[in-house]
């Protein structure tokens, strides 16, 4: 048994080529041309490339990968082109060449439209950040889809930037609100930054504007003591020569008025020192302000307050006539004045005979004072009288007793200087040599010594009339 001869078929020859069709199939970037020519790998390759290449455009945008695009499209509609030209058989296919043409032109209109429409977008974009309405830049960029990446990345990409800045800015203007509602310079600090770091950035002039202008028209707040933190920040922040220094001039409108404000407004809450803190900054800052009589007017009040708090406090810590305000005197501006006649007197120290003086001139408040009196224990004074005594257990060893005037050390201080005047002492008067005289007895009892007069709230008055008299 014989085998039969193999049999071979023939190869198919290559179908009649037409290159304007195989070129306008190319042109799509689809690699139709390579389909109608039966070169299924190029096709595969064309298609790949094209993708490659639109999605490198569409995430980098960069103009150099739409020149590659473009090179890409010319090689391919050439390589069409060739590739049937090459073909040993010819053939004008009018079918082909009217829908490779529709094709074609369907792409690049396409792409044309999507590309005009991005420049569209993109000067929407330019004018409204031109404009400084971030609102409206946002919006816009918003319109971009796929469709624009592809066919336009370059175009559309700076609106990403614009979109970014914006996000910054409304950042910037929260951060901005917080500091004016809290009155925090921080949060201010913060928000003045973020607007510089925006402004650093090209073509942001007019929306950096935009977000300070509407944290500068919050100003003043309702809050003086807030305002007047914020303004003195912004006046010395110092010139950095852009839209930022438009703050100076918000400052200079509104701080004069919340230091006054929030002058009284910590006179009413015993932060006298803080007060005039406030107070002496717009005298120095703002001299020729309508507000500087009551500035000067604070000033008076608060540096009253402070003298007297003052003085109520070293009054309080006075035990005795070397301790507290009297050994270390303070003035009170605000202290009636020491004039002729009977002058009111705050007595500290030893009580025991200045308690004995008349209530219209003792006073315990050091507001009404006109002089700090500051009394040392008694002690015996000048010599009245000598008597002698006979002793009950012995009448033969009488005593010989001194009587002496009650010698009381004073300070005397006038409250409204704080300086001291006479005298330094004061002598009470009174009985001596009474008819029967009691002390203590000892054993080898010595007698009773010295003694001093007894006295009485006449002699008191009459001896301290002096210091409180002028």
């Amino acid at each position: 048994m014989t085998a039969p001869y193999p049999t071979y078929d023939p190869p198919r020859p290559p179908a009649p080529a037409d290159p304007v069709a195989a070129a306008l199939g190319n042109a799509t970037l689809l690699g139709i041309g390579y389909l109608l020519l039966r070169q299924w790998r190029l096709a595969a390759v064309a298609v790949l490339g094209t993708a490659v290449l639109l999605g490198l455009t569409a995430r980098t945008a960069e103009p150099w990968y739409e020149i590659l695009l473009l090179l890409w499209w010319a090689a391919g509609t050439a390589h069409g082109w060739f590739l049937a030209r090459h073909r040993p058989l010819h053939a004008v296919r009018r079918g082909q060449r009217a829908a490779t043409l529709a094709a074609t032109l369907a792409v690049l209109l396409t792409a044309a439209l999507v590309r005009i429409d991005a420049y569209g977008i993109d000067n929407r974009v330019t004018e409204a950040r031109e404009a400084g309405d971030c609102e409206a830049a946002v919006a816009a960029q918003g319109e971009v889809g796929w469709a624009h990446r592809l066919a336009g990345a370059p175009v559309v990409e700076p609106g990403e930037a614009v979109v970014r800045a914006c996000e910054r800015l409304e950042g910037a203007a929260a951060t901005l609100a917080r500091a004016a509602r809290r009155g925090s310079t921080e949060d201010l600090g913060r928000g003045f930054g973020t607007l510089a770091g925006v402004l650093n950035e090209p073509g942001n002039e007019q929306t950096v504007r935009t977000t300070l202008d509407a944290f500068l028209t919050s100003l003043p707040t309702d809050d003086s003591c807030d305002t007047a933190a914020l303004t003195a920040w912004l006046r010395d922040r110092g010139p950095s020569h852009d839209v930022l220094d438009r703050s100076a001039d918000t400052a200079a409108r509104t701080e004069p008025a919340a230091l006054v404000g929030c002058g009284d407004h910590l006179m009413t809450e015993d932060a006298w020192q803080q007060a005039r803190t406030h107070y002496e900054r717009l005298l120095d800052t703002y001299p020729d302000d309508a507000r500087t009589d009551e500035a000067r007017d604070g000033v008076r009040k608060a540096t009253l307050a402070i003298e007297l708090d003052h003085v109520r406090g070293l009054v309080g810590n006075t035990y005795g006539a070397d301790s507290g305000y009297c050994s270390k005197p303070a003035k009170y501006s605000g202290a009636p004045p020491y004039r002729k006649g009977t002058n009111r007197a705050l007595f500290l120290g030893d009580t025991e005979y200045t308690g004995k003086l008349p209530g219209s001139w003792r006073t315990g408040d050091p507001a009404k004072a006109a002089l700090v009196v500051c009394a040392d224990a008694a002690e015996n004074g000048a010599a009245v009288e000598t008597c002698y005594y006979e002793n009950k257990k012995s009448k033969y060893l009488p005593h010989r007793v001194t009587f002496h005037k009650v010698r009381i050390p004073l300070k005397v201080y006038e409250l409204r200087t704080g300086k001291r005047l006479a005298p330094r002492s004061v002598q009470i008067d009174g009985g001596s040599c009474p008819r029967v005289l009691h002390y203590e007895y000892y054993m080898y009892d010595l007698g009773p010594g010295a003694q001093m007069v007894s006295t009485a709230k006449s002699d008191v008055r009459a001896a301290f009339r002096p210091v409180v008299e002028r």
